[in-house]
Protein backbone atom coordinates (compact mmCIF):
# COMPACT_ATOMS: atom_id res chain seq x y z
CA UNK A 1 0.00 0.00 0.00
CA UNK A 2 1.19 3.87 -0.93
CA UNK A 3 2.52 5.34 2.30
CA UNK A 4 -0.17 8.74 2.77
CA UNK A 5 1.04 12.41 2.84
CA UNK A 6 -0.24 15.55 4.25
CA UNK A 7 0.66 18.23 2.04
CA UNK A 8 -0.93 21.84 4.17
CA UNK A 9 -0.30 24.59 2.29
CA UNK A 10 -2.48 27.57 1.71
CA UNK A 11 -1.09 28.85 -1.70
CA UNK A 12 -2.59 26.28 -4.12
CA UNK A 13 0.38 26.93 -7.30
CA UNK A 14 2.67 25.57 -4.49
CA UNK A 15 0.38 22.41 -2.98
CA UNK A 16 -0.54 21.07 -6.79
CA UNK A 17 2.70 20.97 -7.51
CA UNK A 18 4.24 19.45 -4.59
CA UNK A 19 0.66 17.20 -4.74
CA UNK A 20 1.64 16.21 -8.29
CA UNK A 21 5.94 15.49 -7.97
CA UNK A 22 4.70 13.09 -4.42
CA UNK A 23 1.89 11.66 -6.60
CA UNK A 24 4.22 10.62 -9.52
CA UNK A 25 6.76 9.29 -7.15
CA UNK A 26 4.08 6.67 -5.88
CA UNK A 27 2.76 8.56 -2.62
CA UNK A 28 -1.27 8.30 -2.05
CA UNK A 29 -1.24 12.60 -0.97
CA UNK A 30 -3.99 14.98 0.71
CA UNK A 31 -4.24 18.04 0.85
CA UNK A 32 -5.36 21.01 3.39
CA UNK A 33 -5.12 24.39 3.11
CA UNK A 34 -5.08 25.84 6.98
CA UNK A 35 -3.63 24.49 10.49
CA UNK A 36 -7.38 23.66 11.59
CA UNK A 37 -8.12 21.58 9.11
CA UNK A 38 -4.86 19.99 9.18
CA UNK A 39 -5.02 18.97 12.53
CA UNK A 40 -8.71 17.32 11.85
CA UNK A 41 -6.87 15.67 9.06
CA UNK A 42 -4.51 13.65 11.10
CA UNK A 43 -6.90 12.66 13.73
CA UNK A 44 -9.03 11.53 11.11
CA UNK A 45 -6.65 9.33 9.59
CA UNK A 46 -2.99 9.93 10.21
CA UNK A 47 -1.14 10.10 7.40
CA UNK A 48 2.98 8.51 7.28
CA UNK A 49 4.27 11.87 6.85
CA UNK A 50 3.02 15.95 6.84
CA UNK A 51 4.39 18.64 4.69
CA UNK A 52 4.11 21.96 6.47
CA UNK A 53 3.66 25.55 5.12
CA UNK A 54 4.71 27.58 8.66
CA UNK A 55 2.67 30.44 6.95
CA UNK A 56 -0.78 29.11 7.34
CA UNK A 57 -4.47 30.98 7.86
CA UNK A 58 -6.05 29.92 10.98
CA UNK A 59 -3.80 28.25 13.12
CA UNK A 60 0.30 28.92 11.67
CA UNK A 61 2.68 26.23 11.22
CA UNK A 62 4.36 26.53 14.22
CA UNK A 63 1.85 26.00 16.36
CA UNK A 64 0.49 22.76 14.27
CA UNK A 65 3.77 21.51 14.38
CA UNK A 66 3.52 21.65 18.14
CA UNK A 67 0.29 19.93 18.57
CA UNK A 68 1.40 17.25 16.25
CA UNK A 69 4.37 16.98 19.03
CA UNK A 70 1.74 16.00 21.39
CA UNK A 71 0.14 12.88 19.66
CA UNK A 72 2.06 10.12 20.50
CA UNK A 73 2.17 8.72 17.27
CA UNK A 74 5.05 10.57 16.37
CA UNK A 75 4.35 11.87 12.28
CA UNK A 76 7.14 13.19 10.88
CA UNK A 77 7.12 16.76 9.71
CA UNK A 78 8.94 18.49 6.70
CA UNK A 79 8.68 21.84 6.88
CA UNK A 80 8.08 24.86 4.21
CA UNK A 81 9.51 28.04 5.20
CA UNK A 82 9.72 31.26 3.41
CA UNK A 83 13.84 31.97 2.12
CA UNK A 84 15.13 34.23 5.10
CA UNK A 85 12.78 33.13 8.34
CA UNK A 86 15.57 32.11 10.45
CA UNK A 87 14.23 32.58 13.18
CA UNK A 88 10.76 30.61 12.45
CA UNK A 89 12.91 27.30 11.07
CA UNK A 90 14.99 26.96 14.12
CA UNK A 91 11.95 27.43 16.13
CA UNK A 92 10.13 24.69 13.83
CA UNK A 93 13.15 22.69 14.43
CA UNK A 94 13.00 23.04 18.07
CA UNK A 95 9.72 21.84 18.50
CA UNK A 96 10.19 18.69 16.26
CA UNK A 97 9.94 18.74 12.47
CA UNK A 98 12.50 16.30 11.05
CA UNK A 99 13.16 18.17 7.97
CA UNK A 100 12.95 21.72 6.03
CA UNK A 101 12.68 23.39 3.01
CA UNK A 102 12.69 27.23 1.92
CA UNK A 103 10.87 28.47 -0.67
CA UNK A 104 11.17 28.91 -3.40
CA UNK A 105 12.31 24.74 -3.22
CA UNK A 106 13.04 22.21 -6.37
CA UNK A 107 10.00 19.85 -6.45
CA UNK A 108 12.13 17.13 -6.42
CA UNK A 109 14.05 17.83 -3.52
CA UNK A 110 10.71 18.06 -1.35
CA UNK A 111 10.73 14.35 -2.97
CA UNK A 112 14.10 12.90 -1.90
CA UNK A 113 13.50 14.91 1.55
CA UNK A 114 10.13 12.94 1.64
CA UNK A 115 11.68 10.12 1.07
CA UNK A 116 14.71 10.02 3.12
CA UNK A 117 12.74 11.41 6.59
CA UNK A 118 10.06 8.21 5.47
CA UNK A 119 13.14 5.95 5.62
CA UNK A 120 14.51 6.70 8.88
CA UNK A 121 10.72 6.58 10.11
CA UNK A 122 11.11 3.12 9.41
CA UNK A 123 10.15 2.56 5.82
CA UNK A 124 13.30 1.20 4.96
CA UNK A 125 15.80 -0.30 7.04
CA UNK A 126 19.51 1.82 6.88
CA UNK A 127 21.74 -0.49 8.59
CA UNK A 128 21.60 -3.61 10.56
CA UNK A 129 19.79 -3.45 14.27
CA UNK A 130 21.89 -3.36 17.12
CA UNK A 131 22.02 -2.20 20.60
CA UNK A 132 24.00 1.42 21.73
CA UNK A 133 24.07 1.17 25.61
CA UNK A 134 26.48 3.61 27.76
CA UNK A 135 26.18 4.21 31.56
CA UNK A 136 21.97 3.79 31.83
CA UNK A 137 21.39 4.98 28.11
CA UNK A 138 20.51 2.46 25.75
CA UNK A 139 19.36 3.00 22.35
CA UNK A 140 17.66 0.10 19.91
CA UNK A 141 17.99 0.59 15.91
CA UNK A 142 15.90 -2.25 15.45
CA UNK A 143 12.66 -1.18 16.93
CA UNK A 144 13.87 2.50 16.99
CA UNK A 145 13.79 3.22 20.96
CA UNK A 146 15.75 4.83 23.12
CA UNK A 147 15.49 4.46 27.28
CA UNK A 148 17.86 6.75 29.80
CA UNK A 149 17.69 4.56 33.05
CA UNK A 150 14.66 2.55 32.23
CA UNK A 151 12.59 5.51 31.16
CA UNK A 152 12.02 5.45 27.34
CA UNK A 153 12.47 8.75 25.28
CA UNK A 154 10.31 10.69 23.56
CA UNK A 155 13.01 11.74 20.61
CA UNK A 156 12.34 12.52 16.92
CA UNK A 157 13.36 10.82 13.80
CA UNK A 158 16.44 12.84 13.57
CA UNK A 159 17.11 13.34 17.03
CA UNK A 160 16.75 9.43 17.65
CA UNK A 161 19.45 9.00 14.09
CA UNK A 162 21.72 11.77 15.38
CA UNK A 163 22.22 10.00 18.62
CA UNK A 164 22.28 6.21 17.30
CA UNK A 165 25.21 7.88 15.11
CA UNK A 166 27.20 9.74 18.10
CA UNK A 167 27.15 6.38 20.05
CA UNK A 168 27.98 4.61 17.20
CA UNK A 169 31.57 6.34 17.24
CA UNK A 170 32.09 7.47 21.01
CA UNK A 171 34.98 9.69 21.64
CA UNK A 172 34.78 10.67 18.14
CA UNK A 173 34.51 14.55 17.46
CA UNK A 174 32.44 15.12 13.92
CA UNK A 175 32.05 18.44 12.31
CA UNK A 176 28.46 20.08 11.62
CA UNK A 177 29.20 19.25 8.02
CA UNK A 178 29.86 16.12 8.49
CA UNK A 179 26.61 15.48 10.91
CA UNK A 180 24.18 16.84 7.83
CA UNK A 181 25.70 14.41 5.54
CA UNK A 182 25.82 11.26 7.64
CA UNK A 183 22.41 11.61 9.42
CA UNK A 184 20.48 14.24 7.27
CA UNK A 185 21.68 13.29 4.02
CA UNK A 186 22.46 16.15 3.11
CA UNK A 187 25.58 17.36 0.85
CA UNK A 188 25.07 21.09 1.88
CA UNK A 189 22.65 22.77 4.07
CA UNK A 190 22.02 24.76 7.07
CA UNK A 191 24.17 23.74 9.71
CA UNK A 192 22.26 25.76 12.79
CA UNK A 193 20.08 22.42 12.12
CA UNK A 194 22.48 20.41 14.13
CA UNK A 195 23.00 23.30 16.67
CA UNK A 196 19.31 22.93 17.66
CA UNK A 197 18.79 19.21 16.97
CA UNK A 198 21.96 18.70 19.61
CA UNK A 199 20.40 21.30 22.03
CA UNK A 200 17.05 19.32 22.03
CA UNK A 201 19.16 16.10 22.43
CA UNK A 202 21.15 16.97 25.55
CA UNK A 203 17.43 18.79 26.88
CA UNK A 204 16.39 14.56 26.90
CA UNK A 205 19.59 12.91 28.02
CA UNK A 206 21.91 15.36 29.95
CA UNK A 207 21.33 15.79 33.66
CA UNK A 208 22.62 19.44 33.23
CA UNK A 209 21.99 19.98 29.71
CA UNK A 210 23.81 23.98 30.38
CA UNK A 211 26.84 21.78 31.03
CA UNK A 212 26.86 18.45 28.95
CA UNK A 213 28.54 15.39 29.79
CA UNK A 214 27.40 13.26 27.30
CA UNK A 215 27.32 14.88 24.12
CA UNK A 216 30.10 17.55 24.29
CA UNK A 217 31.19 20.44 22.35
CA UNK A 218 34.65 20.04 20.28
CA UNK A 219 35.47 23.95 19.78
CA UNK A 220 36.19 24.60 16.27
CA UNK A 221 34.98 21.17 14.72
CA UNK A 222 31.33 20.05 16.42
CA UNK A 223 30.27 17.47 18.59
CA UNK A 224 31.36 14.29 20.01
CA UNK A 225 29.26 11.20 21.91
CA UNK A 226 32.00 11.03 25.75
CA UNK A 227 31.24 7.46 27.16
CA UNK A 228 31.53 7.04 30.47
CA UNK A 229 34.17 5.08 30.68
CA UNK A 230 36.30 7.26 28.52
Amino acid sequence: MAQRVLVVDDDRTVSDVVCRYLEHAGYQVDHVGDGAAALAAVARHPPHLVVLDLMLPVLDGLEVCRRLRERPDGVPIVMLTARGDEADRILGLQLGADDYLSKPFSPRELVLRVRSVLRRAGGEPVAPPEVLADDGLEVQTGPRVARLHGRELTLTLREFDLLAHLMRHPARAFRRAELLDRVWGWSFGDQSTVTVHVRRLREKIEADPANPRRIVTVWGVGYRYEPADA
